[in-house]
């Protein structure tokens, strides 16, 4: 098992990789989250054994959260060598890996989480304990890592704006529902049903399932120019009077609630401080 300071890999079999993200209290995405599982893809892409990975959370509560606001800075100043936003050069690999990506969802998953989340091939969440928001529109900016472009294919026009617009809280049944998450599972079923459909893939010939994968991504996923379009529209609006105006009045928030209220309930609480901001 390899371990950085954010991720666990663990071999499940040997051609399944279980992928473990802690950052606690609630999974924040930042900076650091980004460089660190940019590397855990490309070790997992070097490994020609590698057909299958699940991805999961150590943290109860929590699947991959939002970005952690204190890093947007840094997120803004992360780019490849050629100039790609490291945000978008990983989302593009990870649909892209040599692999097929399982997320295995447990706990809140929104914005930036919620990007990276969508970005994985398959993604099956807990019945009762996944949850599942964009909240940018309610604290004034835009999305930025790649949720309206997804969302528009996943869940048609109307229940992506509806999504991003109203920054509200969906359960897993209402994200099956619209085609948000591929399947709700009981939470006492989930890891048997991931397992069980992760071996099954892997038992497969590695190339047809590749191959297979690149004929439905070709059909199915934003360009990259779409990608790097939403980060530029995301950076610009980080500078927006209305978000500026939002994050003091979330700071105050916080202190009075208590930051595992709100993020556990973070859709209300959102709208809440779109209203007073």
């Amino acid at each position: 098992m390899t371990q950085h300071s954010m991720f666990k890999i663990k071999t499940v079999a040997p051609k399944i990789r279980r992928v473990t993200f802690s950052n606690p209290p609630v999974n924040v995405v930042g900076a650091d989250t980004v460089v660190q599982l940019v590397d855990v893809v490309n070790e997992l892409s070097r490994d020609e054994e590698v057909q299958v990975v699940v991805f999961d959370s150590g943290t109860p509560g929590y699947f991959f959260n939002h970005a952690d606001l204190g890093q947007v800075p840094e997120l803004l100043a992360l780019n490849s060598a050629d100039g790609t936003p490291t945000w978008v050069e990983l989302v593009t690999r990870l649909t892209s890996a040599p692999f097929i990506s399982i997320a295995s969802i447990r706990g809140r998953t929104r914005g930036g989480g919620d990007e990276i989340t969508l970005a994985f091939d398959l993604r099956y969440a807990s019945r009762e304990e996944a949850f599942f928001c964009q909240p940018e529109v309610a604290i004034g900016i835009v999305p930025g890592g790649g949720g309206s472009d997804r969302l528009a294919r996943l869940l048609g026009r109307d229940h992506a704006l509806e999504a991003i617009l109203t920054s509200e809280d969906y359960d897993a049944e209402r994200a099956e529902q619209y085609g948000w998450v591929t399947r709700a599972v009981p939470d006492a079923e989930l890891d048997d049903f991931v397992g069980a459909v992760a071996a099954r893939i892997a038992s497969f010939d590695k190339a047809s399932v590749l191959g297979a994968r690149a004929q439905i991504n070709r059909s199915t996923l934003p360009p990259v120019a779409d990608l790097r379009a939403s980060w530029a529209e995301f950076a610009e609006s980080v500078t927006w009077p209305g978000f500026q105006a939002r994050v003091p009045q979330l700071g105050k928030v916080i202190a009075e609630i208590g930051l595992d209220e709100i993020e556990r309930n973070l859709g209300y609480y959102a709208g809440l401080i779109n209203q007073q901001a």
